[in-house]
C-alpha cells in the first residue's frame, strides 16, 4: 500500500509539474497588430508613401480601362460635366430663374459640378475598389487604403481636365478668376478630406454588404441635387446652412470655389470651418473603420 500511495504522488506531481511547463496564452494579440489598429498619422502617412508607386499604377490601369474602348477617350471627362451644365441652364436659369448676380449661370454651375463629378467618381469607384481587386488583395502586401485613394487619383485626372475646360468658359464669357482665387487650396484640402473619408467607408461597406453596390447610382443621382450645385447655399434656409454643412461639408467647399473664383469673396469662415471639423471626422472616422473591418475582408468576400 505504501508503494502504491507514493507511486499515486509521484504521478500527480509530474502532471502538476507538466501543467506548470505548459506555455502561457497571451491575452490578446500580439503589439504588432494592436499598433495597426491604432492612429498614427505619421504611419499612415509613411505606408502611403511608401506604396506610391503602387498607387500610381493602380491609377494608369484604371485610366487605361475606362477610355480605352471609347472612341472619345478622355474627352468624356469634361463631356458629361457640360452636357449636365447645358441641362441645368434650361432648367435652373431658364425655368427656374436662379440669381447668380453678375456671374454667368453656366460658369456658376460649372464651377459646382468640377467639385460634384469629383466626388461621385470617386465614391463610385472607391466603393467597388476593394471588391474588384480581391484577387491582388491577397497576392501583394500593401496599405489596402491605396485601393480606394488610386480611384481619388484618377477622378483628379479627371478633374484636372475639367479646370482646363473652366479656362476656357472664363474665355467664352469674357470674364477673369478673382484675385481671391488663393483660396481654393485650403477648399481643396477639405474636398480631397471629405471624399476620401467617404470612400474609405463604402469600399468596407460594398464587402460586407453588397446592397451598398445597388444604392451607389440611388446615392449619386439625389446628391447633385441635394448638394447647392446647379443653385447657390442660400437657397437652403440660412438657420440650416450650419447643420446641412456638417453632413454635407461639399456645399461649402462650392460656396467657397464660386466666391473665390467668381466673385472675389473670401469663403464663409464658420461654415468652412465646420465643413474642415466634419471633413475631418469622416476621414478620421472613416479610416479606423476600414482599418478595424480590413482584416476580415478577405473572409467575407
Amino acid at each position: 500500500m505504501g508503494g502504491q500511495r507514493a507511486q499515486l504522488v509521484d504521478e500527480r506531481d509530474s502532471q502538476t509539474s507538466a501543467a506548470s511547463w505548459r506555455p502561457a496564452v497571451a491575452d490578446g494579440p500580439p503589439p504588432d497588430l494592436v499598433f495597426k489598429r491604432r492612429l498614427r498619422p505619421a504611419q499612415v502617412a509613411r505606408e502611403l508613401w511608401g506604396a506610391r508607386e503602387l498607387v500610381r499604377a493602380l491609377a494608369e490601369r484604371d485610366l487605361r480601362a475606362r477610355y480605352k474602348q471609347a472612341v472619345l477617350g478622355f474627352a468624356w471627362a469634361v463631356l458629361t460635366p457640360l452636357a449636365l451644365c447645358a441641362i441645368f441652364t434650361l432648367v435652373f436659369h431658364r425655368a427656374v430663374k436662379i440669381d447668380t448676380g453678375a456671374v454667368s449661370y453656366p460658369l456658376f454651375a460649372y464651377v459646382g459640378l468640377i467639385v460634384w463629378q469629383f466626388f461621385s467618381n470617386t465614391m463610385n469607384q472607391g466603393a467597388l475598389s476593394l471588391a474588384n481587386n480581391l484577387s491582388l488583395l491577397n497576392k501583394v502586401y500593401c496599405p489596402r487604403e491605396v485601393f480606394p485613394l488610386a480611384t481619388m487619383l484618377v477622378a483628379s485626372v479627371d478633374m484636372v481636365i475639367g479646370v482646363g475646360v473652366l479656362g476656357l468658359l472664363f474665355l467664352i464669357f469674357w470674364t477673369a478668376p478673382a484675385v481671391t482665387f488663393l483660396w481654393v487650396l485650403p477648399l481643396l484640402l477639405i474636398q480631397f478630406a471629405f471624399t476620401y473619408g467617404v470612400a474609405l467607408i463604402l469600399s468596407v461597406a460594398v464587402v460586407y454588404l453588397r446592397d451598398v453596390r445597388h444604392l451607389l447610382p440611388i446615392i449619386t443621382q439625389m446628391g447633385v441635387f441635394a448638394t447647392p450645385v446647379a443653385y447657390p447655399l442660400a437657397q437652403i434656409p440660412q438657420r440650416l446652412q450650419e447643420i446641412y454643412v456638417g453632413f454635407n461639408p461639399l456645399g461649402a467647399v462650392i460656396e467657397g470655389y464660386r466666391g473665390a473664383l467668381l466673385y472675389g469673396d473670401a469663403p464663409d469662415v464658420t461654415l468652412t470651418s465646420i465643413a474642415a471639423v466634419s471633413s475631418l471626422v469622416f476621414l478620421v472616422g472613416g479610416y479606423l473603420l476600414f482599418k478595424k473591418l480590413e482584416t476580415g475582408i478577405a473572409d467575407v468576400a
